[in-house]
């Protein structure tokens, strides 16, 4: 199985413990995810997440319904998770987010390996242009939200 790997960083001007806030309640993934995707949470809310929290979502990849499942196999607040596939559209997919305080913020990084069902081929044509445009959109969404964040002093 041929594995891929995305990297993403991003400076936001806000404390570490107010972004990973911000990423802990997984109802927030909807708000940063593009809306070509269609992305529904399908777990019922609230969400308690932790090491071991499954979470059912339903989206749309090029116009086909698919369902996700994820896992938070680490949960380390505020500086780091990571989260699995357990059942979706990739072989596999493994991304780990890191927060780290950073010049009076925080950098976020986000780590992902994956592998996609017809390998190199597919990957090229479809799915490594569609994981950059779901992190630049992700991105951009994440800059708006703390650029104009009311600060805990």
């Amino acid at each position: 199985m041929t594995r891929f790997c995305f990297q993403s960083e991003l400076w936001l001007p806000c404390p570490v413990t107010e972004v990973f806030d911000f990423f802990g309640d997984a109802a927030n993934l909807q708000a940063i995810t593009p809306a070509w995707l269609d992305f529904q949470i399908l777990t019922p809310a609230p969400i308690k997440i932790r090491a071991g929290t499954l979470i059912d979502y339903q989206l749309r990849i090029r116009g086909i319904p698919i369902r996700w499942q994820t896992e938070i196999t680490v949960w380390e607040p505020p500086h780091r998770f990571v989260d699995i596939q357990k059942r979706g559209p990739y072989r596999e997919w493994i991304h780990e987010h890191r927060f780290l305080a950073d010049a009076g913020g925080t950098r976020c990084l986000d780590s992902v390996q994956y592998a996609v069902p017809g390998g190199a081929l597919v990957h090229w044509l479809f799915v490594k242009r569609d994981v950059a445009r779901i992190f630049a959109y992700r991105s951009e969404r994440l800059r708006e939200r703390f650029a104009s964040a009311p600060r805990n002093q």
